[in-house]
């Protein structure tokens, strides 16, 4: 199926697209030189393009999944009508395989799985399964658009920020989570100047957030991620900000590489650091951070760059693909449930049970 054919203008917003039954993914390891969708068929497609980073943001994982779950779904039903959960099982536990940081995969999965229990034995899931992946999909974006709001409504006017990775619509189901905030804050004038960490050793912030940016008209200026501690020292820059992969019961942050010294540099030049996720994204069965798995990926990511060899040959390789904030060098944490200030265990815990807009 040619999705061109729907899309005259692909913007960052339409990474995940459910089109007559089928799941197509901007291919984000493609960008920003090449804007093609891949086309996926069942679980293990799915599986794969998570595990590959064609889809990479752990809010578009979690919905990515989800529309994986409706596939599998469809092919079990065709294979066994009467048994298709018994069938479905091991398709969710490829997709659960897929990515073992991301918070949002196991928790759409989840909903997913609770949605699956209550189906008919002998009945047809599909449009039931559809309909929920639509419904993870729609609430993300609605809730992104929330936290912008929210986000920007805590930076004055003329500030600079510092952005890491890239959690932008490209890795949710569109708005964004930190770049959410920033398209927020600057529509509002309150922006001044956007530094992008370029994010070795995917590139996520020179490929991905610049891209987005630009598209959005806002000026972004890339930065090494070794120059960020530098830049601050310079002054004008006011805000870290991040999204999350994953955040512990106390506040912790599972985010990409990177942001663990980038929040440290902060704290010494008085940058305030803010971290955008949606509350799918918070743990309350992780204490700390140090319980988070953390995903450590192939060598060859360091010991090449664009399929070129940069490394020296018999170099050893670690390749953590997060590493952890500890909650107190964090400022805020803006979800679509509130503002916390300052996070903590019971402040978190507060907020996921109710929905006050400030803590």
């Amino acid at each position: 199926m040619d999705l061109s054919q729907y899309m005259t203008q692909v913007t960052a917003d339409d990474a995940i697209v459910w089109r007559d039954g089928h799941l197509f993914l901007l291919d984000q390891r493609k960008l920003p030189g090449e804007v093609t969708f891949l086309e996926l068929n069942n679980a293990a497609e799915t599986a794969r393009a998570i595990t590959d980073m064609v889809v990479r943001g752990a809010p578009a994982i979690g919905i990515t999944a989800a529309y994986g779950v409706v596939l599998a779904g469809g092919m079990a039903f065709q294979s066994s009508a009467e048994h298709w959960k018994e069938v479905l099982k091991a398709d969710l536990e490829c997709l659960k395989r897929s990515r073992p940081t991301a918070a949002n995969l196991f928790w759409a999965l989840g909903r997913m799985e609770v949605l699956i229990k209550g189906l008919p034995e002998a009945g047809d899931p599909r449009e039931a399964l559809l309909q929920e992946a639509l419904a993870i999909h729609k609430d993300d974006i609605k809730a992104n658009r929330h936290m912008g709001e929210l986000g920007a409504s805590l930076l004055d006017v003329d500030s600079g920020v510092i952005t890491h990775c890239n959690a932008g619509a490209l890795a949710t189901g569109g708005y964004g989570t930190a770049l959410g905030v920033i398209r927020s804050a600057y529509k509002r004038g309150l922006i001044r100047q956007v530094f992008a960490d370029e994010t070795r050793p995917w590139l996520q912030g020179a490929r991905l957030t610049a891209w987005e940016l630009l598209q959005d008209g806002i000026p972004v200026t890339l930065l090494a991620d070794g120059a960020a501690a530098h830049r601050m020292a310079q002054g004008g820059v006011d805000w870290i900000i991040v999204g999350s992969d994953r955040i512990a019961a106390n506040g912790d942050v599972a985010n990409k590489i990177g942001t663990y010294s980038l929040a440290v540099a902060a704290k010494y030049h008085g940058v305030k650091v803010m971290v955008a996720a949606p509350t799918s994204t918070i743990d309350m069965g992780i204490a700390c951070g140090s319980e988070i798995p953390i995903e450590v990926r192939g060598e060859d990511e360091l010991l090449s760059c664009g399929g070129r060899q940069i490394a020296a040959n018999g170099a050893g390789v670690w390749n953590p693909v997060f590493d952890i904030t500890p909650a107190e060098l964090v400022d805020a944490i803006v979800t679509e449930r509130g503002v916390v200030l300052s996070p903590n265990e019971k402040k978190i815990e507060k907020m996921m049970a109710n929905t006050p807009e400030s803590l």
